[in-house]
């Protein structure tokens, strides 16, 4: 009896796919760069090119949807941490690209660094629940032209598990090639093995970074995949309600879709979304809201619709703190896709509608993915659940803690024993000096930075992605 939840029902799917299709012919999707309209022109599409808009028929739809992959392993470098999709358990990735941090230390918001970057990502390598890495802010003491490749060869550095991030135009390619055929070994490798991805999202609403599609289309070369994260806002960057503003990303969604297919057909897609919604009485951008775990399932169902490997945003918040209103932010935002079966939920560690980083939140947020795993698993009313012998044996007035099942039971996975809640009685409580999540996740965190790093790179590849990134900051600075 698992935990179900229905988030469309078939006809509402059809109608957003209808919608969908509508959208693209009719209204068009603008395109910026060199790329991708020719391709475009080419293979049918109306093509305007005063307006650089696109008006994609749905012989193109349909063609991307049959040539995507219906089905790969995101590898990692530890190939202990490969990540088959579709997956029949939800499973997470660490929030990405956040401006600032919570100093462990003073306890002050600032500016993220590539320091931190390092210490999260070891802390990620040691959540059982993350399979894939983004970097998780931006490194704002790096080079601003260089700035996405530290980032980058900060994931291949820090951890073993899959990488996902992003380049921002065609000129910083040579050097992310060059430092993964460092990590990897070969160009073969980097086709193979899938270690690493990147992240798209287009430009809210119906448009497509030139610069950065560019780049994405001529790395179709390495056969990267790519997670495609449409984020339309209800009533800024997305219509006001949450069925329009569905049909609006999954005209995103599927137009990028469309163009890297053309370009490299059988190139890996994840059918991803990141919506969110406005504050009416402030006009500030909402993350942890009912409204996004519920966009967010919908989105992955229409994933499941298309047949691709789906995942979403969730696990966000707006609390400004971590504490209470942050946990009810993450849980409100994950359940719903979890419930949906999304492959893989970006969002652990950060709030602040996903700019702020905190280091102890990426283990609580782990422990929450247990709870709502546990959820999502249901009531197992199997024939080796049927107590009934113990029910009789026992009786009218009776104890159970004696029986051999009870003592199984506090052995199985039916019932979750939490690492990081603190379930004492009181007095007990108070004598620990109150105990919570967050100071038993700063304990862990202290451990984790306390040890030696996992799966380390070997010296003389470290030294090969330092030169890199050397070459890159100075010859990145001319252009």
């Amino acid at each position: 009896m698992k935990f179900t939840a229905q988030f469309l029902s078939d006809d509402e799917q059809l109608r957003i796919h209808q919608e969908t299709l509508h959208i693209l012919a009719d209204v068009g999707v603008k395109f910026h760069g060199e790329k991708a309209l020719p391709l475009l022109e080419k293979n049918g599409a109306k093509v305007d090119w005063d307006t650089r808009i696109a008006h994609i028929p749905q012989e193109l739809v349909d063609e991307a949807l049959r040539v995507a992959p219906k089905s790969f392993v995101l590898g990692a470098r530890n190939p202990q941490y490969n990540y088959a999709m579709p997956s029949a358990l939800t499973r997470y990735c660490i929030d990405g690209t956040a401006t600032f941090v919570l100093d462990p230390e003073s306890g002050q918001k600032r500016y993220g660094t590539s320091v931190d970057n390092d210490k999260s990502l070891r802390i990620f390598q040691q959540m059982d629940m993350g399979v894939m890495a983004w970097a998780p802010t931006a490194a704002s003491d790096r080079p601003a032209h260089s700035r996405v490749l530290h980032e980058f060869f900060g994931i291949m550095k820090s951890t073993s598990k899959h990488g996902q991030h992003e380049v921002h135009h065609s000129g910083q390619i040579p050097y992310l090639v060059e430092g993964l055929r460092s990590v990897l070994g070969s160009e073969d490798a980097i086709r193979e093995q899938m270690n690493y991805s990147l992240i798209y999202c287009p430009v809210a609403p119906l448009m497509h970074d030139g610069d950065m599609l560019d780049a994405y289309i001529e790395l179709g070369h390495w056969n990267m995949p790519v997670m495609v994260l449409p984020m339309p806002v209800n009533g800024t960057t997305g219509p006001a309600s949450l069925f329009s503003n569905l049909c609006l990303a999954n005209a995103e969604a599927l137009s990028s879709i469309v163009i890297f297919e053309l370009a490299h057909p059988g190139r890996p897609v994840i059918y991803s979304s990141a919506t969110g919604s406005v504050d009416f009485r402030s006009g500030a951008y909402l993350a942890g809201t009912p409204e996004m775990g519920l966009q967010s399932a919908a989105m992955v169902v229409m994933g499941r619709f298309y047949n691709l490997p789906s995942t979403s945003a969730g696990c966000s918040s707006d609390a400004n703190e971590p504490g209470a209103e942050a946990i009810l932010d993450k849980l409100i935002t994950t359940i719903p896709p979890v419930s949906a079966g999304s492959d893989i939920i970006v969002g652990l560690g950060e709030i602040e509608g996903d700019q702020l980083l905190i280091l102890e939140q990426i283990v609580v947020d782990n422990e929450l993915a247990h709870l709502c795993e546990r959820l999502y698993a249901g009531v197992d009313g199997g024939d080796s659940k049927n107590l009934y012998e113990d029910i009789a044996r026992v009786g009218p007035g009776g104890h159970f803690l004696g029986s051999k099942n009870t003592r199984r039971a506090a052995r199985s996975d039916e019932f979750f024993m939490s690492k990081l809640i603190d379930r004492h009685p009181y007095e007990a409580w108070m004598d620990l000096g109150k105990p919570n999540m967050y100071r038993n996740a700063r304990e862990k965190v202290n451990e984790i930075l306390a040890g030696p790093l996992q799966d380390p790179l070997p010296e003389n590849v470290l030294c090969k992605l330092d030169e890199i990134l050397l070459a890159a900051d100075k010859e990145l600075a001319k252009d």
